[in-house]
């Protein structure tokens, strides 16, 4: 401590530790099932985990790989984008490789905004969009997602989003599939988003990293809209898609000016990362539809499994269209502090799971909400589900 000034930056001192490591932390203390932090407890498909392993004995990617990702990656990003949504992206200007989907985040905010500059989110949303923002000097505006008992799902309010666009609004940042809600937007609403993009001037960065976790409706990238290539930032993720969230490979894809920007403050973060498993991620986005596929059968099982367990024990169940995690609203239990209650959830039942409003800036919106992760075995399920039976 210096002359008494605290230590951390004031623009970051207000989000702390976070939710996710008290709970980790409570659930390794108290032996009980982790439903909070959205990590699979499998490990992705075996020939790209082979094609780690090869990549490190022929010494590919053990030195510093190239800055904007290794070629047969950034070439199989483009390949992949082009195969599912027609978008056509050059991988030598119009793709780069990041140290995750959180790096891309943060680069691409960092990047593209100045001080002052109004950045408006949808909460809930991720924790790491209010960090980012903040550590650029800029504005955070969010429009929030509202549940509707009567259909148990989240809605975007379209004209709430268009209210909040004011002349210092610089850029939109998008999440769908959406991560906690489960909601996926639209091509309607995307194209109310990017008819208003289009008109006020704002860019657009896309968090689509649970593109592949779809259940109902469809996957659509804001980018294959008209008018928002050339505006949009579109972010990517192998964790969520392939289970290996340790690896930390995502991307961004987005037209040379904007990967150009963009890579001018990545380069600042990271450098480069994850060399070996890059060359691996190139070969898993070739997998065949069939990979895909299966996945979302396995999941939309484990969301079934979990939801209507989560309603046997008397939670109010929003089931998700997209992602692996499932808000619930714990007022039919008697219930209404989400924190109190997912803190003392691990002693009472052996389960943790993770309070809504930490996503949200108003907390009172998702005070009584918690959020469950399904991205688990059958048999972990089935016991958390017996579990929270007790309750």
């Amino acid at each position: 401590m210096t002359q008494g000034r605290p230590l951390l930056n004031r623009r970051l001192a207000e989000f702390g530790t976070t939710i996710f490591a008290e709970m980790s932390a409570l659930a390794v203390r108290t032996g009980s099932i982790n439903l909070g932090q959205g990590f699979p407890d499998t490990d992705g498909p075996e020939e790209v985990r082979e094609a780690a392993v090869r990549a490190l004995r022929d010494g590919r990617g053990n030195q510093y790989p190239p800055g904007p990702g290794v070629p047969e990656l950034r070439t199989a990003i483009a390949d992949h984008q082009q195969r599912r949504y027609g978008l056509v992206h050059d991988p030598d200007t119009e793709v780069l490789v990041t140290a995750g989907a959180t790096e891309a985040i943060a680069a691409s905010l960092l990047a593209l905004l100045e001080p002052g500059d109004e950045v408006i989110a949808l909460e809930p949303y991720y924790d790491s969009y209010a960090a980012c923002i903040a550590m650029a000097g800029a504005v955070r505006v969010p429009v929030t997602l509202r549940p509707e008992p009567s259909t148990r799902a989240y809605r975007l309010d379209l004209d709430e989003l268009r209210a909040a666009v004011t002349p210092r609004t610089r850029l939109i940042l998008l999440n769908t599939p959406h991560n906690p809600t489960g909601t996926v937007l639209t091509r309607e609403e995307l194209g109310a988003i990017a008819a208003l993009a289009i008109e006020r001037d704002l860019l657009v960065v896309t968090d689509e990293v649970y593109e592949h976790l779809v259940f109902e409706g469809e996957h659509l990238p804001l980018a294959s809209f008209p008018g928002m290539r050339e505006r949009t930032v579109t972010i990517g993720s192998a964790g969520k898609t392939y289970s290996f969230t340790g690896w930390k490979v995502g991307w961004i894809t987005a037209s040379p000016e904007l990967v150009s920007a963009v890579r001018s403050a990545k380069q600042f973060l990271t450098y480069v990362s994850a060399g070996p498993f890059q060359y691996a991620v190139a070969e898993a986005l070739r997998l065949p539809d069939s990979y895909y596929d299966a996945l979302c059968a396995e999941l939309r099982a484990g969301r079934d499994l979990l939801s209507d367990g989560l309603t046997e024990a008397g939670f109010e169940v929003y089931r998700p269209a997209g992602t692996y995690f499932v808000t619930t609203d714990i007022r039919p239990l008697g219930e209404s502090d989400g924190f109190a209650f997912c803190r003392a959830l691990p002693e009472r039942c052996g389960v943790v799971a993770i309070p809504n409003a930490v996503f949200y800036d108003h907390r009172e919106q998702g005070a009584p909400f918690v959020r469950f992760a399904f991205c688990k075995r059958k048999g972990v399920l089935e016991e958390a589900v017996d579990r929270l039976k007790r309750l």
